[in-house]
């Protein structure tokens, strides 16, 4: 790579998007020799379509629409890579003021297990008055909000594709429907659940990593082409993103991540939000706070390395869901999107695979698409 490439680069308002806001202002990216244009939008669609057609050259982008996306589904097939995570976890489920009463009458609401059969009971008694069905909201179906909302219902017995309705709305919109009583529910990345909570219009339910402990959330994606292309590029990228991680995982740099997140042009909300989140300390509801460490993972152990067997996870879950059917072709595809090979020729360090731990049910790993699948109640077979 000779003198200073520009590269455009799509994000949505998430704190995910993290270490790419903090590569960028802070300079890492042009000491790699990178003019980044960053671009914000607000649907993921329109960073996926963007990206798509050229008109950015990488995205803050959900892991498994970039594996929707070289499948083909939902979409015409634009074959991506993902040589390096933004995120593992950051999402939360969050409910009304209204449906959150209404659960804490049926059961304790500690658990995911718990809330989950409650939930069943509710969706049942709706049903039974003749009564509207619950709606959810997640940011688009090739999501990990989707597959957490899933999940989490199924193992109530609920079946989501039947019993409820699921909709799709960009994440800056979700509070501003549960507010009108659009929404009974969603789940979202930070933080815009701690924004609902903030507004007085809902409470937080479980944290993502509740549902799945270590869910690979976000990527940075290319075309494959622009990989092919020009591997010094990518791997420029990467050194810039790693440098971005690891200044906002220093505790003493909280503050000034935190302001720099909320400006405006990036997240734009609230920084005490932010650095809520970047801590992993949240109110959950008005005068209630819950912490975990692992409620966004930007960088700590190894997380930023992406590994083909978390994108044959996501297969899975796209099987469960009847997204599509299976072939070893795809399946194949799949999990050629991760791309730790790029990932280990620019930054050196120790990594190590991490289950991605889901609450309940069997783990993936070792097992066949076919076992896996019939070991759960509601979903798909292979």
């Amino acid at each position: 790579m000779t003198g200073e490439a520009h590269v455009k680069i799509g994000f949505i308002p998430l704190v995910d998007a993290a270490a790419l806001l903090i590569a960028t202002h802070k300079g890492f990216a042009k000491a790699e020799g990178l003019d980044v244009e960053l671009i914000r939008e607000v649907s993921w669609a329109n960073v996926r379509d963007k990206l798509a057609i050229g008109r950015f050259d990488a995205a803050h982008l959900l892991a498994p629409m970039a594996v929707a996306s070289t499948l083909g589904l939902g979409h015409v097939r634009v074959p991506l890579i993902a040589p390096i995570n933004l995120a593992m976890n950051g999402n939360a489920i969050a409910v009304s003021t209204a449906l959150h009463a209404e659960l804490a009458a049926e059961s304790e609401v500690a658990h995911p297990a718990q809330t989950a059969r409650a939930l069943a009971k509710l969706v049942a008694r709706r049903r039974a008055e003749g009564r509207e069905p619950l709606t959810f909201g997640m940011t688009f179906p090739f999501s990990m909000h989707n597959y957490q909302l899933r999940f989490w219902m199924a193992e109530g017995g609920i079946d989501p594709d039947e019993d409820l309705r699921l909709i799709v709305l960009p994440p800056p919109y979700m509070v501003e429907n549960l507010a009108r009583g659009q929404l009974d529910g969603f789940c979202v990345g930070a933080p815009w659940s701690s924004v609902a909570v903030d507004a007085g219009v809902g409470v937080i339910l479980h944290f993502g990593c509740e549902i799945f402990a270590r869910a690979p959330e976000k990527v940075l994606a290319l075309r494959e082409s622009v990989a092919d292309d020009d591997p010094n590029l990518v791997a420029a990228l990467l050194r810039a993103l790693h440098k971005g991680a690891a200044f906002v995982d220093d505790p003493q740099n909280l503050d000034e991540v935190s302001q720099m997140l909320s400006r405006p042009e990036y997240v734009g909300v609230d920084a005490e939000i932010i650095r809520r989140v970047l801590t992993g300390h949240l109110r959950i509801k008005a005068r209630e706070e819950r912490a975990d460490a692992d409620y966004l993972i930007i960088s700590k152990d190894g997380a930023m390395r992406p590994d083909p067997w978390q994108a044959e996870w996501i297969y899975a879950q796209m099987l469960r869901w009847g997204q599509t059917r299976y072939s070893s072709e795809m399946a194949d595809r799949a999990k050629g999107v991760l791309r730790p090979d790029l990932f280990d020729a620019a930054i050196d360090g120790a990594h190590s695979q991490r289950e991605i731990g889901a609450f309940a049910g069997p783990s993936l790993d070792g097992r066949n698409y076919a076992d896996y699948l019939a070991s759960f109640a509601i979903g798909q077979r292979v």
